[in-house]
């Protein structure tokens, strides 16, 4: 009987170390995003919600890691989770155009700042021992379904438009893996508020890999459909994302164009220029964690 419970206990801390490693890979997936900014030394066409959310997401769980007083495993990503979370924000907040600053900071302080508050004084208050353990932690597992759920927006548009281009295989392979390490520690660890919202965790993640290979090669399909061969000279992609297409000019055919041709063809690159040069605006690049 002691044996088992060893070896319960042992394989909990091993899925709840191998959950940290994830976790930390799966939080600077942003990475890239705040780099482009940095680079860009501007956030504008990006969103901040997604990083409040997550910030109030282990925000939430690091306060229920300190209640059970049993869980390190957790205080240690969550801790990192409200450390790297915050870094984002700040350095969104740091470029972010004024009226986005004021959006972001009404969100922290109402969510945050207040939501956050509100929950700790009630439970403090009107709760004891166990009760407030409990109560907490399905307040966290609700708030993490609702997270989960929040993708389903991302799948519904890679449905309707037969394209994964906002939904990068890699992060759905490490949310998915995540949620396998850490239903496994709670389920080891008897902690039903941490093993069931990654239930969802891992259906959803399971589904957005399946849709990926599905429709990863129908996107460049739809594109050689729209781009003819014979018009396409080059496609440089910036590192921006935007794309220049430059047509062969009739003259390198071997065909010589008239004078008025010659000056539509100008008037024409001249356009395309104008156009290429208002190109260059960032889209979101939003993620769950």
């Amino acid at each position: 009987m002691a044996m088992a419970m060893a070896n319960h206990h042992t394989l909990g801390l091993i899925f709840g170390i191998l959950g940290n490693i994830i976790s930390f890979l799966v939080y600077f997936a942003p990475a890239p995003t705040f780099y482009r900014i940095y680079k860009r030394k501007s956030a504008e066409g990006f969103h901040s919600l997604p990083y409040i959310v997550a910030l109030f997401s282990a925000m939430l769980w690091l306060y229920y890691a300190l209640l059970k007083k049993d869980a390190f495993l957790l205080i240690t990503i969550n801790s990192f989770g409200c450390a790297i979370e915050s870094f984002y924000i700040l350095l969104y907040f740091f470029y972010a155009p004024m009226q986005a600053k004021k959006q972001t900071l009404k969100v922290v302080i109402s969510l945050n700042v207040g939501v956050f508050s509100i929950l700790v004084v009630l439970i403090q208050f009107l709760l004891k021992g166990s009760n407030r353990i409990n109560v907490f932690g399905w307040i966290c597992a609700s708030f993490s379904v609702a997270v989960f759920a929040a993708p389903l927006s991302i799948v519904a548009k890679v449905i309707r438009t037969k394209s994964v281009e906002f939904m990068p295989f890699s992060l759905s392979f490490f949310l998915t893996l995540s949620a396998i390490m850490w239903f496994a520690y709670g389920l080891l660890k008897n902690d039903p508020c941490v093993a069931i919202p990654n239930i969802l965790g891992f259906i959803l993640g399971l589904v957005q890999m399946v849709l990926y290979g599905f429709y990863r090669n129908a996107g460049k399909e739809k594109m050689e459909k729209k781009l003819p061969e014979h018009i396409i000279d080059m496609v440089m992609l910036s590192t921006l994302g935007t794309s220049d297409i430059h047509p062969i000019g009739a003259q390198q055919n071997g065909i010589k164009k008239s004078g008025s041709e010659d000056v539509k063809d100008d008037e024409e690159t001249g356009n395309r220029e104008k156009s290429t040069e208002n190109s260059g605006e960032l889209q979101p690049n939003g993620s769950t964690v």
